[in-house]
């Protein structure tokens, strides 16, 4: 065991921070001007030498500038723990001082890019419940130093008059490590369709930003003209279609593997000072602390493929300000979890919860009546669309195909729809392809809210919400009976409960 640094006197940060804060400069600066770097490309060669030598000068000037601006940032940010506080100073012109009690923290996360991993330094990113982003953003660190801060205020916070000296490590010992056989898994089961969705987004604004760039020149018609010569071909040939449609698909598998290897590489995760340490990552490692008592539910998620191989993946949700609730979830993923994890994390979150051996509470049959109705909403919609958008009348015969997997949804949605609790947790199941299982302890509820309109009022069903500091929880179309025990049942555990929900 070691015993870790003290951070009581105010330090700076590594001196490569200052190759991490230049370089981080210059990609904002290309991030917001980049159509200038394209535009430079594409008018190189109409361009005199005597242009060519200011806009050299241009880009020198420029570089000095910033470079002189990130030894500033560098210079005068500095840091310090103090009082079981973190304590900033920053600022080149204007001076800010911030002072974070260990309270309020709620994340201390590492995290590596390309750069950080080459220099050998790590970023660390202090977080609070009540922040859409992280509040302090510390560039460069030492892997050392970035544990010892680390563990000065997870360890410190807990065990009252303890100085950063007498800390000790603990051997760490991992609880469970996703290995390449298991990520592959995860890569073949994910959904497709969402890459292809997203792929397609980014194609789309791709084409925009060029369509714009086009129209700034006084080009369009060029670029019109290019495309439609390039499509008329594709509308004609059936194979062209059936090929890129088969593109496509093996694009979107090719993406999800990618993606699922760039942010849970060597996925590992330890049990420490009474909370998980998350390390995973690629081309970015990151580093996360989430402390147990912090966790405000967790959600346990398959698809049929994914529980045929078992395999699953587990969403932590953590606290989080009302008023960054939509900027920001505050959850915390972990795929290719087996049931061996599983039940380990369970038995740490829910210790000596049997949450098996209950009786399901299934959505009253109105749920399954008000899904319809809004397919039905949804379908003359569509093919009013089709009437008014689409000449061709044979575009119709897609409500053939598209009936039957709504109908197939619909069932399938109301069967996954179930419910039950024990004195202390009650476990809520959704899903349609995928099964989302999610255990919220009733300490942890804010408030409930008993619902009904004037549809649910005449058929006897309620809808029930629970309010907690991750955000909301809802369980639809039970019987008002039922909604009504739950509401009196939890109202009575959030007012009799002494565990801190934080």
């Amino acid at each position: 065991m070691d015993n870790i640094n003290d951070f009581s006197q105010f330090r700076r940060q590594s001196k490569k921070g200052i190759i991490v804060i230049y370089l981080n400069l210059i990609y904002k600066f290309l991030k917001a001007f980049w159509i200038l770097l394209f535009l430079f490309i594409q008018k190189f060669s109409k361009i005199t030498q005597e242009t060519l030598l200011y806009i050299y000068l241009g880009v020198a000037v420029l570089l000095i500038f910033l470079m002189i601006r990130a030894y500033l940032i560098f210079k005068n940010f500095k840091f310090k723990v103090e009082d079981k506080h973190f304590v900033l100073q920053k600022g080149i012109i204007k001076k800010t001082n911030t002072s974070i009690p260990f309270d309020r923290i709620q994340n201390i996360n590492f995290k590596q890019n390309i750069i950080q991993q080459i220099i050998n330094v790590h970023e660390v990113n202090v977080e609070t419940a009540g922040s859409s982003k992280a509040e302090i953003s510390i560039k460069a660190l030492t892997f050392k130093d970035a544990k010892d801060l680390k563990n000065i205020v997870t360890i410190i916070n807990k065990k009252q008059n303890l100085k950063a000296d007498q800390i000790e490590i603990e051997e760490e010992k991992p609880l469970l490590k996703i290995g390449f056989l298991s990520l592959l898994k995860v890569s073949l089961t994910e959904n497709h369709l969402q890459s292809l969705l997203l792929l397609f987004a980014l194609l789309v604004g791709f084409f925009q930003q060029v369509n714009d760039l086009f129209k700034g020149l006084g080009k369009k018609e060029e670029l019109s003209n290019f495309i439609s010569n390039n499509t008329s071909a594709l509308k004609t040939s059936v194979i062209l279609i059936i090929s890129l449609l088969v593109f496509l698909s093996i694009v979107a598998v090719i993406s999800s593997i990618v993606r699922v290897f760039l942010r849970h590489f060597n996925l590992t995760m330890y049990l420490k000072n009474n909370a998980f340490e998350i390390y995973q990552g690629l081309t970015t490692k990151n580093s996360v602390v989430l402390k147990k008592e912090k966790v405000q539910h967790i959600t346990i998620s398959h698809n049929p493929v994914k529980k045929k191989l078992g395999i699953s993946f587990i969403t932590f949700k953590q606290a989080v300000s009302g008023k960054v609730n939509k900027k920001k979830d505050k959850s915390i993923k972990i795929v290719g979890c087996e049931s061996i994890h599983i039940t380990a994390i369970k038995n740490l979150l829910f210790p000596k919860e049997n949450l098996n051996d209950f009786n399901k509470n299934k959505a009253e049959p109105y749920y399954r009546f008000r899904l319809y109705n809004r397919s039905f909403i949804f379908f003359i919609i569509l093919n009013l669309g089709f009437y008014f958008g689409i000449e061709n009348v044979n575009i119709f015969w897609l409500n053939i195909i598209l009936l039957p997997i709504f109908v197939f949804s619909i069932e399938l949605n109301y069967k996954k729809r179930y419910y039950y609790f024990n004195d202390n947790i009650i476990m809520l199941a959704r899903g349609t392809v995928e099964t989302h299982k999610t255990f919220l302890p009733f300490f942890k509820v804010q408030n409930i809210t008993l619902k009904q309109n004037i549809f649910q009022v005449n058929r006897g069903v309620a809808d029930i919400v629970f309010q907690t500091a991750s955000g909301k929880v809802k369980i639809p179309c039970i019987s008002f009976e039922n909604a009504n025990k739950i509401y009196n049942y939890t109202l009575f555990k959030i007012e009799s409960s002494s565990k801190s929900w934080m």
